[in-house]
């Protein structure tokens, strides 16, 4: 099998430790808290994010976790790791120019019906997220071609070089489903699909759990998938994952022993935990930024490069960091620590240098107004404190900034679409793979929102188009780096910080990691002992 580099997070990891006492009252899941042999329930408390049961309806934090257990694909990760990806159901070989792919079913693996899992499965599922156009996972298989070579063996071809495809097929969304099932219940790949509404009540998968009830308010409880037959068995018999949005509630539900996992705990509340409990912090994959858009229109005389790299060097990041409390650390630039090609260091403050690129600028004392979501935390950081701060730090370095919050349903408009002259947003990768950043340079999607056309900087343009197009390890690693380097030195963008992400377990359980890509591998938690 040839694995190609495809890069991301430093392995990450979250174990932690807690006394389970039984559980019980309102939306308790009534868990016992299993054994060492397995068996009885697991509780884990997590602020829902989902809108489905159907995988190739997902792309939502909770909704990936949900299909993480459920269904299988065509590659995996191990662990926290999702920095090489390693086969899932497939083993893979890729041409030399990374066009070619052609994906080999393993073992004789069965769905949670018993049936095998076949090529006709896995051509059925891509083909079908691509006839969705509506569908959020739709894009990850743009440009792709997919076809059934035998029983076992799938061929996908690309019309450009795309090292990321096999980091792309770890997707939750791109999860194998069984073809027979789905069809008969509505499924199609011609974009008439209506097999939702079915999956939203019952799964067709091969993963370690069944779907036994989704509310998408509440809970959803999952079922030990007695056919499973891969290398992941699942450690309890009954998974409930409960909506809870409060982050004190969470960490209450855990000390009293109503749950066994508490996924969306703040730093503050890490901090603090008190003996018995321990938590590993961890940076998420999410990146806060802020952006100076370069048109005219939006902007006016304030469309000006060095404006931006004035507000880089005018920054104290250390005392910016203190507002995301345990787990964050400093954006090193605009592809996050961890991934291929992200730089060791990020800025530091540098007075001088800003007040240089301010008279290169020619900045007379105009007013920056400061557009931002004031009620979405990112890993624990509100927007509005970290706001204020990066206004009293300009306004030392001679820089004039208005706030201007609104809520994140308004301005999300504003940023996509490209009418905010000065921004502080977040962005997060959709697979496990440096690809994702990409989208800042000059020309593209996020370059492009900040007013940034590709023919205003060609040389990062260029750069950026041979990251995208490499096919070699070596060339590709260095044409990311490249990338970084030259997105510090010039452009719209200041990278701030990576929140981190804390989850803490009841010492009843181990095995409770952190992924960038679906959150926890709930198969992965086991009883302790």
């Amino acid at each position: 099998m040839v694995s190609p580099r495809s890069t991301s997070f430093i392995a990450l990891g979250a174990v932690a430790l807690l006394a389970l006492a039984g559980c019980s009252g309102g939306n308790s899941a009534n868990n016992g808290g299993g054994d060492s042999d397995g068996g009885g329930s697991l509780v884990i408390d997590t602020a829902f994010s989902i809108e489905t049961g159907d995988p190739g309806h997902t792309y939502d934090p909770t909704g990936n976790m949900i299909a993480k257990a459920l269904y299988e694909t065509l590659v995996d990760f191990e662990g926290s790791d999702v920095s090489t990806p390693v086969a899932g159901l497939a083993s893979w070989e890729q041409n030399d120019t990374a066009t070619e792919f052609t994906f080999t079913l393993e073992g004789d693996r069965v769905f949670s019906d018993g049936s095998a899992i076949e090529a006709k499965d896995v051509v059925f599922t891509l083909q079908r997220v691509q006839g969705m156009v509506d569908a959020k996972p739709n894009f990850l298989l743009g440009g792709l071609t997919i076809t059934e070579v035998d029983e076992k063996t799938i061929s996908i071809t690309s019309e450009t070089p795309l090292l990321q495809l096999p980091a792309i097929l770890a997707n939750p969304a791109l999860g194998i489903v069984n073809s027979d099932v789905v069809i008969e219940n509505g499924g199609a790949i011609d974009g008439t699909d209506s097999a939702q509404k079915f999956l939203d009540g019952e799964s067709a998968g091969s993963g370690p759990f069944t779907l036994d009830t989704l509310d998408l308010s509440s809970q959803v409880v999952l079922a030990k998938n007695d056919e499973y037959n891969g290398d992941e068995e699942a450690g309890y018999d009954r998974v409930v994952v409960r909506n809870v949005s409060e982050s004190a509630t969470q960490l209450a539900n855990l000390k009293g022993g109503d749950s066994m996992v508490a996924m969306d705990l703040n730093g503050d509340q890490v901090a603090g935990l008190g003996d018995g409990l321990e938590v590993e912090s961890v940076p998420s994959g999410q990146t806060i930024f802020l952006l100076l858009n370069q048109s005219d229109a939006v902007a006016g005389e304030l469309a000006n490069v060095k404006i931006a790299e004035a507000i880089r060097y005018a920054l104290d990041y250390d005392a910016l960091l203190e507002l995301a409390g345990a787990g964050a650390v400093q954006a090193t630039g605009v592809i996050p620590p961890g991934f291929e090609g992200a730089l060791d260091s990020g800025v530091e403050q540098d007075l001088d240098k800003a007040e240089a690129a301010l008279a290169e600028a020619g900045y007379a004392g105009q007013t920056l107004k400061l557009q931002f979501p004031n009620d979405y935390p990112v890993g624990g950081v509100e927007f509005t404190p970290l706001a204020e701060r990066v206004q009293a730090q300009l306004g030392d370095a001679g820089i004039k900034v208005e706030l201007a919050p609104q809520p994140f349903a308004t301005e999300l408009d504003a940023y996509v679409n490209g009418t905010e002259g000065f921004g502080l947003w977040f962005w997060g990768p959709d697979y496990a793979d440096s690809a994702n950043f990409l989208p800042f340079g000059p020309g593209l999607k996020v370059g492009l929102r900040s007013g940034w056309a590709a023919e205003a900087t060609p040389e990062i343009a260029g750069i950026a188009a041979d990251a995208a197009s490499a096919t070699d390890a070596a060339q590709r690693t260095s044409a990311f780096t490249a990338f970084a380097e030259a997105m510090q030195a010039e452009g719209p963008f200041v990278p701030l910080i990576v929140p981190g992400r804390n989850i803490a377990t009841a010492d009843a359980v181990t095995g409770a990691v952190y992924n960038s890509v679906w959150e926890m591998d709930i198969a992965e938690i086991n009883p302790a002992g």
